[in-house]
């Protein structure tokens, strides 16, 4: 496929590749969808009850970001549940247990270099795992071959890493040094490692427009990921991006055609970051028609966009990152 051709496709040239997606996903994993929707953000349809705390999201730096990025600036990390001690790491993860959690997403904002400091909190992961068999995702920004082979050792089910493919991104939105050799080598260790290895796409980074995001597919794609999520960016309140016009609908699917075509065999999902309201339902009823594995907290027109074609569809209140595991049960 020629990928700068399919980023300038007119409507009609895209509803056939979309179309052509589907194919190629139903070849792969069937007639099959899976709709998440995890206990971090609160989510209801006409059809569906609000979350349970099955799957909690947990910052070990609390709301503190070094970086800052212009997107985000911290203001996602108040909403995830605050540890930043190992031993706050492990009481919470008693108490979650205790709640009847299944699992929870450990994240925290990043230091100058990319990374986020779970050194540290490593031996406590492992502990949690040991102790209360809880899945465990771990988000690790960009991590050195040291960390990954202690996360190996304390017994992840996975590991999700945002993946830049602009150097120029990187410098104008994180404001780092870091490079896109950077998250290369990161995706390089964590292979080595065996760790299942989930990478996220964050489509319009670079001020709503494109830059960058085929440069991340197809580094991705060397790496034999467990599954790839594709998010796409939605304006924050109160960050130096709040009044940036999100990708459109169209774009975002011309994003979920390439790394379907690129990836025809690995699981695909549309993350749980992207633009609501009457985007959302666009965005996700396309998402729906190109094929995509699974969707987070979905548009109600999606689900009924996937009944319409016959899916075979099943709710979760996991995290869209478990798409790997639940397609290799269900498979």
């Amino acid at each position: 496929m020629d990928y700068e051709e399919l980023l300038r496709s007119d409507d009609r040239t895209l509803t056939n590749l979309i179309e052509e997606a589907r194919i190629i996903s139903h070849r792969g994993f069937g007639k099959r969808i899976q709709f998440y929707t995890p206990s971090f953000i609160s989510y209801k349809t006409n059809s569906r009850n609000p979350s349970s705390p099955a799957f909690p999201s947990i910052s070990i730096t609390g709301s503190s970001c070094s970086l800052k990025c212009k997107h985000c600036e911290g203001i996602v990390l108040n909403g995830m549940l605050s540890a930043t001690s190992p031993e706050r790491l492990m009481q919470l993860g008693k108490d979650l247990k205790r709640q009847g959690a299944k699992g929870c997403l450990i994240s925290g904002g990043c230091l100058p270099n990319g990374s986020v400091p779970l050194e540290p909190f490593i031996e406590a992961i492992g502990q949690m795992k040991k102790d209360l068999n809880l899945t465990i995702l771990v988000h690790t920004g960009i991590v050195s071959m040291d960390t990954v082979l202690k996360l190996k050792k304390a017994g992840i089910d996975a590991a999700l890493i945002d993946v830049i493919g602009s150097d120029e991104t990187i410098r104008e939105i994180f404001s780092s040094d870091a490079t896109v050799e950077d998250y290369s080598e990161s995706l390089h260790a964590l292979r080595h490692a065996e760790i299942p290895t989930v990478p996220h796409v964050l489509i319009g980074l670079h001020y709503g427009e494109l830059k960058g995001e085929i440069a991340a597919l197809k580094m991705i794609s060397n790496h034999n990921p467990s599954a790839v999520i594709l998010i796409a960016f939605m304006p924050i309140h109160h960050t130096t991006m709040e009044n940036v016009k999100p990708p459109s609908p169209s774009t975002i699917a011309k994003i979920l055609v390439a790394s379907r075509n690129m990836m025809p065999n690995t699981p695909m999902a549309l993350g749980c970051m992207r633009p609501k309201g009457a985007h959302r339902a666009k965005t996700d009823v396309l998402a729906v028609k190109s094929g995509v594995n699974a969707i987070a907290f979905p548009a109600k027109e999606a689900i009924s966009c996937a009944e319409s074609l016959k899916y075979q569809i099943s709710f979760s209140n996991y995290c869209c990152s478990q798409i790997f595991s639940d397609h290799q049960r269900f498979g």
